[in-house]
């Protein structure tokens, strides 16, 4: 697999260290005037932060392939990827997506896909692999919806379930928002199993029924929802076995956040991260993780979360190599 590295960190001595290899997208900009408030410059931030803090040197920062339109077919309605592609999207579509169309958008969103489908690959080897970015749980097969043009989990899984390097695959989606797209596109299929706990009265206000869904209630804090998550995850391994996991782990259920309605601290996420990723290394099942979702008023406060998310499987990539 030819991936781009930054610097002189190579794949190999990856692997030899057990470090974490982490995907970035950030220098795909989406173009978005100044009054958007999706906060796209968090992406770039997270990098900066990642590549400052010596505690992440072993790892391995990687530049990932685009999805092609083949693979992203595997989970999109080939006329909906067409639309996209050619800048023909509807004024309705363009609108439920959230993004102003543009070729720059296109290719951040092949990317984004791309660097979720190459996590997934990096981690059926190495046990865990991180997208810096993606969690576009709204896209659907048909249609892209609440800033997801295209489904980084779908994508991811499709192809790997096409190619025969997977049987059977689960999503455990904590970002704050159900994973509406996710559940769409994987309704029916026994290959996989769709979990998303989120709040019961956000975005969006039609939800598709994954195979599990838990509603929290809003203001849910700290440990109501460590003890909702736990329990959820026993029902979870019990639809197993499982050769992959695509961890979303937003960072939207912080009450700080602007589009969250519910009140996990930073110590609270640090704790739902341990929780999902110990059970997932105790039962070896390889884990690409998502960023997902993150909306606080300070975008620090977002990077605070995501590079905690990060530092977290990095830890357990050091501590558990596979």
């Amino acid at each position: 697999m030819a991936l781009e590295t930054i610097g002189a960190q190579q794949n190999g001595s990856a692997r030899q260290t057990q470090s974490v290899n982490l995907f970035y997208t950030d220098h795909f900009e989406l173009p978005l005037p100044p009054s958007h408030r999706f906060p796209m410059a968090k992406y770039r931030r997270l990098r900066d932060r990642i590549v400052g803090d010596p505690f992440f040197l072993p790892d391995v920062l990687l530049v990932p392939k685009a999805a092609t339109v083949e693979q992203l077919c595997l989970a999109h309605d080939r006329g909906y990827v067409h639309r996209v592609l050619a800048g023909r999207l509807s004024a309705a579509e363009i609108k439920r997506i959230g993004f102003p169309w543009s070729l720059a958008m296109v290719e951040r969103s092949q990317r984004s896909s791309g660097a979720t489908l190459d996590a997934a690959r990096h981690a059926l080897l190495d046990g865990i692999a991180v997208n810096m970015a993606g969690g576009t749980h709204h896209a659907m097969r048909d249609a892209g919806e609440g800033f997801c043009v295209f489904n980084d989990a779908g994508v991811a899984i499709t192809t790997l379930l096409s190619e025969s390097q997977i049987q059977r695959a689960v999503v455990i989606d904590c970002d704050v928002h159900q994973g509406n797209g996710t559940a769409q596109i994987f309704t029916g299929n026994p290959a996989v199993f769709t979990f998303s706990m989120h709040g019961q009265k956000n975005f969006p206000l039609r939800k598709f029924p994954s195979d599990l869904d838990i509603d929290l209630p809003d203001g849910t804090s700290d440990q109501p929802y460590m003890d909702a998550l736990a329990s959820a995850l026993k029902h979870v391994f019990l639809q197993g076995p499982f050769d992959l996991a695509i961890y979303l782990a937003g960072a939207d259920p912080f009450e700080g956040d602007r589009l969250g309605r519910l009140k996990l601290t930073k110590q609270g996420l640090a704790a739902r991260d341990e929780l999902v990723l110990s059970e997932l290394r105790v039962r070896r099942i390889p884990v690409a993780i998502a960023m997902a979702g993150g909306y606080a008023h300070s975008i620090d406060d977002i990077v605070d979360i995501h590079s905690q998310t990060i530092r977290i499987a990095s830890e357990h990539c050091r501590r558990n190599p596979k």
